[in-house]
């Protein structure tokens, strides 16, 4: 796993979660992991890109794709993604299952830190999962 995907969607939360997980508490979890955070068009990424090509591109990046959720309205979603194409080895894409929480409350957005790090640091145990939520 070499960093953080911000999905297109939430740029500016997930830039505030990266910030959270660089402070001080936090910030040799981190360095330890050897994190980033990109961006679409960091990875070469239209910002139209399909949730197939997210996913495949997370999984060739070995980037880890936070969502605040995506739909399986079609049968390029990122739901059939994961149905289609997860294997034993591929990343979990990490959903953070309440945005308008995330916003408003500095203890959930604690909790959807210390979940997320918790994953990030057994990171060769959840490969496969597919989707985890946060918290």
């Amino acid at each position: 796993m070499k960093g953080i995907l911000a999905d297109n969607n939430i740029i500016g939360q997930v830039a505030f979660l990266a910030q959270m997980m660089q402070s001080n508490a936090w910030a040799d979890f981190w360095k330890q992991l050897g994190l980033v955070l990109r961006h679409f068009e960091d990875v070469g990424l239209a910002p139209t890109a399909s949730d197939v090509e997210i996913w495949q591109r997370c999984q060739s990046e070995e980037l880890i794709l936070i969502t605040d959720n995506r739909n399986d309205d079609s049968p390029d979603s990122l739901s059939a993604a994961i149905r289609n194409f997860n294997t034993p080895d591929s990343l979990p894409v990490f959903t953070i299952g309440d945005m308008d929480r995330f916003v408003a409350s500095p203890e959930y957005r604690e909790r959807v830190l210390e979940v997320l790090y918790d994953y990030l640091l057994r990171i060769n145990e959840v490969r496969g999962t597919g989707r985890l939520f946060l918290p």
